[in-house]
């Protein structure tokens, strides 16, 4: 008889490699396994992750304060030691133990350098590190990453070349208005001109009314058509507004000497057109403070305004058109010899170049005698005798008076030169600060176009021109991470 016993089912013939056979067989469970892999490699990668970000915090809190500790002490205002400076900013922060060694400090008369490192171990909590990270220290048996990081800063006043353009017309004898602003261009200098700027900052003073007196100094160093000794104002052709550069090749003509202005009585010649007094000047490429001070408190008010003519002479001082002159004016011992070689191409990277311009008016008329009357030195003298309104009124009938005079400029031609001469120097990356000085609208407008950006220009009343000129001087000091 046939035996139909079922192969499955285990008998005494199978035995124990039948169990293992069916076991081997059995694929139940076999993913609980795998789970179990997966999610401790989870573990592990999370871990890292936590762990990493750990690391990254304290990286960015590290460097934070180590960069904002050394840019403090660098500051060359800063008052108290530079390394005191360091320490206070980690103490503050909790993390004293972490600055390493002590901050390194080199200074000079226009620079201070802070370097200084820091240094933290991050303990790796979380993470299986034998196999990931080796780092021979340890916190208790939990390996540590060493994190070490370095700041450095300086604060130094880059060379600076600086034209400040000041209106002293007329109207600046109203509402205390000479008197602030003379306040406000002194602390100007005070704040640009110190101990620590020098040889690097160079200060032209180009005060301005109806025409600009460029001086003895500048006048003798450009061609001339000279008619007489009794002022040194030049007539600069409407072309020259077009650019920045001074054309020292061109001929310029010595500008009249006469008194415009009439009271109606007497023979005052006190404002002329050109004006002769000392205090009125060019004063070109100063270091001297004091020289600069002592001629801003000897401003005194007078005559028209003409915008333009003070921009122009303003700008040329920075052009590098003007570098023969600053080379003789050198030699003669008129300038210091630090500045030799300005000014400097408008490409040299160390080299800022600013306009301070200010006034409380706007562009004005501005007339001139015809030249059928001033052509010898007879007529120089006379006019220079005279003034012009006194003689044509006592001496001249009134049916004549047009026949002596002609409009030069009118409001709408300074304007005009204006714009031109802004958009040049704008052009050249010369910064120009404006200030418009208790201003009608319409100057206002012209003074802000002019300016290199809205946030370089300043609409100001009374006491507020000392605020204008404080932040233009302190936005010319440049504080700037190294590394």
């Amino acid at each position: 008889m046939t035996d139909q016993t079922n192969p499955s089912t285990p008998g005494p013939q199978r035995g124990l490699a039948g169990y293992l056979a069916t076991f081997r067989r059995d694929e139940s469970g076999s993913m609980i396994i795998f789970a179990l892999f997966i999610l401790v490699l989870m573990l592990m990668i999370g871990g890292l992750g936590v762990d990493l970000m750990r690391l990254e915090t304290t990286r960015t809190k590290l460097q934070n304060t180590l960069d904002r500790a050394v840019l403090a002490a660098a500051d060359l205002d800063q008052t108290r030691p530079p390394v005191q400076v360091v320490e206070d900013y980690f103490a503050k922060a909790g993390m004293s133990s972490y600055l390493n060694g002590t901050p390194v400090v080199s200074s000079g008369l226009n620079y201070r350098t802070v370097s200084a490192n820091a240094m933290a171990q991050v303990p790796m909590m979380f993470s299986t590190l034998d196999n990931v990270f080796r780092d021979s220290n340890r916190i208790g048996t939990v390996e540590a990453m060493t994190l070490a990081t370095s700041s450095m800063a300086t604060e130094m006043v880059a060379k600076v070349e600086i034209s400040m353009v000041l209106d002293i017309s007329g109207s600046m004898a109203t509402n205390n208005k000479l008197a602030n602003m003379k306040s406000a261009a002194t602390t100007f200098v005070n704040t640009v001109l110190t101990t620590a700027n020098a040889n690097r900052i160079s200060v032209s003073l180009v005060p301005y009314s109806e025409h600009v007196n460029v001086g003895p100094t500048l006048y003798n160093q450009l061609l001339t058509t000279t008619r007489h000794n009794y002022s040194h104002c030049l007539e600069v052709p409407n072309s020259q507004f077009t650019s920045t550069t001074l054309t020292t090749s061109y001929r310029f003509l010595q500008a009249q000497h006469y008194q415009w202005n009439f009271d109606g009585s007497t023979n005052d010649r006190s404002n002329a057109v050109c004006p002769a007094d000392t205090y009125m000047r060019i004063r070109p490429w100063s270091q001297n403070a004091n020289q600069l001070k002592s001629q801003i408190a000897s401003f005194q008010p007078r005559a028209g305004t003409s915008i333009f003519l003070g921009l122009k002479w303003g700008v040329a001082l920075l052009d590098p058109s003007t570098k023969n002159i600053l080379t003789a004016l050198i030699a003669n011992g008129n300038v210091s010899s630090a500045f030799a070689g300005r000014p400097v191409a408008y490409s040299d990277p160390e080299t800022l170049k600013v306009v301070v311009l200010m006034t409380d008016g706007k562009n004005d008329n501005s007339n001139r005698i015809k030249d059928w009357a001033y052509n010898s030195s007879s007529e120089y003298s006379h006019w220079n005798s005279y003034n012009f309104w006194y003689y044509l009124y006592y001496y001249v009938s009134s049916y004549n008076h047009s026949y002596y005079y002609q409009s030069y400029y009118t409001p709408t031609t300074g304007d005009t030169l204006t714009d031109q001469m802004c958009d040049a120097a704008k052009a050249q990356g010369i910064v120009i600060w404006s200030i418009a000085f208790e201003t009608d609208a319409h100057g206002t407008d012209v003074m802000e176009q002019c300016a290199s950006s809205p946030s370089h220009f300043f609409d100001v009343n009374g006491a507020e021109i000392s605020t204008a000129f404080n932040t233009i001087a302190r936005q010319i000091n440049n504080l700037k991470l190294v590394n």
